[in-house]
């Protein structure tokens, strides 16, 4: 059993027995475990973290689901190819927040998955690299619970490509 099959059963754990689980009553009722792309990796990349310049780094206010606006600090920006396709997205910090998060949109949403975007954690790796595995990218809490505010990925962080890796929309999960 793969590192990424003990994350997605405990994750599923979490969802239909924890206190904390984004899901409504009603959704537990039928709750088997969420549904996901198959493990590929091909998805996985170690990448430079390309830091802009500390003048370039601004705050932008990030739109969420329930429209508000969540204050967002550009960070730096990743290159890399998913089948042969150059990407770009850009890396964003929360102020006050060390963690690197990475909000993305892909041609797979509003099909196979969510169609307002997924989201990737970040953590730099020992030699200052990052691990960017989409096969851990997940959906934010606003696709089950519409009483979450959860921040929608910005346009510069939407490709044209699939990325068939992660989390998939949860049949019966609200669409923003």
């Amino acid at each position: 059993m793969s590192e990424l099959t003990d994350f997605r059963r405990a994750k599923d754990h979490f969802f239909a027995s924890d206190s904390q689980s984004p899901f409504l009553p009603e959704q537990l009722r039928d709750f088997p475990h969420l549904e996901y792309f198959p493990e590929d990796p091909s998805y996985r990349f170690v990448l430079e973290l390309v830091e802009f310049p500390p003048e370039e780094r601004e705050v932008i206010e990030m739109a969420t689901s329930t429209g508000d606006a969540r204050p967002s600090l550009r960070w730096g920006r990743l290159d890399f190819s998913v089948g042969g396709q150059s990407a770009t997205l850009t890396v964003y910090k929360s102020e006050g927040n060390e963690e690197l998060f990475l909000p993305f949109g892909d041609a797979t949403n509003g099909g196979e998955s969510y169609g307002a975007g997924r989201y990737l954690d970040l953590v730099p790796m020992e030699d200052g690299q990052l691990l960017v595995d989409f096969n851990y990218a997940y959906n934010p809490y606003c696709a089950y619970n519409p009483r979450w505010s959860c921040p929608i990925p910005p346009a510069e962080n939407r490709l044209k490509i699939p990325i068939s890796a992660g989390e998939k929309k949860y049949p019966g999960a609200r669409e923003n």
